[in-house]
C-alpha cells in the first residue's frame, strides 16, 4: 500500500514534467538556455529520472568494471530518438513506450536482474530512443548551435546520473539492507511507471 501511495505521489509530481519542459516550456534562445534545459530535463522529468536511476543500478549489477559503459547505450539511444523527432519523424504512443520502459526497468531492479553488458546496452539504447524523442520536444525550432548544446548537456546529465546511481549501488551491495532497499526502490519506480502508463493510455 505504501508503494502504491508513493508511486501515486510521484506521478502527480511527474504530471507537469510529463507535459512540459525546462525553461517554462519556452524554446531555448541562447546557448546557456540550451545547456540549462539539457541538464534540467532528465532531472525534472520524473519518468526520465526514474528510468535513469534504475538503469544505473541495473548496470552496477554487472560483475565487471565495464559496467560504466552500459549507460552509454541509453545516451546513444536518446540521441537517436532526438534526431528522429528533430527530423519530424513521428513515433506513435511515445509516452506509453516511455512509461512502459520505466515499469520494466523498475521491475528488473526490484528483482535484481543481472543481464550481460551487451544485452543491457542494447536494451538501454532501445528504451533511450523513446526518452530522447521526448527530450527533443524542448528544442523544436531552436537554432542548431542551441540544439547541439542541449543534446550535449542532456547526454552528459543522463550518464552522470546513471553512474552516480550505479556507484551508490555498488557501495551498498553486500550490506544487509541492500536487497530490501533495492526491491523497495525498484518496486516504487515500477509503480510510478504503471501510474504514468495508465495516465498515458487514458
Amino acid at each position: 500500500m505504501r508503494l502504491i501511495t508513493l508511486a501515486t505521489i510521484l506521478a502527480v509530481i511527474a504530471g507537469p514534467a510529463f507535459a512540459h519542459h525546462p525553461m517554462g516550456g519556452e524554446t531555448p534562445e541562447t546557448l546557456l538556455h540550451g545547456l540549462m534545459s539539457g541538464v534540467g530535463h532528465p532531472i525534472i522529468g520524473v519518468d526520465h529520472f526514474a528510468f535513469i536511476i534504475a538503469a544505473g543500478v541495473l548496470a552496477a549489477l554487472i560483475k565487471s568494471r565495464l559496467w560504466v559503459l552500459a549507460p552509454l547505450g541509453l545516451v546513444t539511444g536518446a540521441l537517436l530518438g532526438s534526431a528522429i523527432h528533430l527530423l519530424a519523424i513521428n513515433i506513435p504512443s511515445a509516452e506509453i513506450l516511455i512509461a512502459t520502459s520505466v515499469v520494466v526497468a523498475g521491475a528488473s531492479m526490484a528483482i535484481g536482474a543481472q543481464v550481460g553488458l551487451g544485452v543491457l546496452i542494447v536494451a538501454f539504447a532501445f528504451a533511450g530512443i523513446f526518452h530522447g524523442y521526448a527530450y527533443a520536444e524542448s528544442v523544436i525550432g531552436a537554432e542548431k548551435s542551441i540544439i547541439a548544446a542541449y543534446l550535449i548537456s542532456f547526454s552528459g546529465t543522463q550518464w552522470v546520473l546513471a553512474l552516480l546511481a550505479g556507484f551508490v549501488a555498488r557501495l551498498t551491495i553486500g550490506q544487509v539492507s541492500w536487497k530490501r532497499t533495492r526491491a523497495i526502490a525498484g518496486s516504487a519506480i515500477a509503480g510510478l511507471g504503471a501510474v504514468l502508463l495508465a495516465q498515458a493510455i487514458v
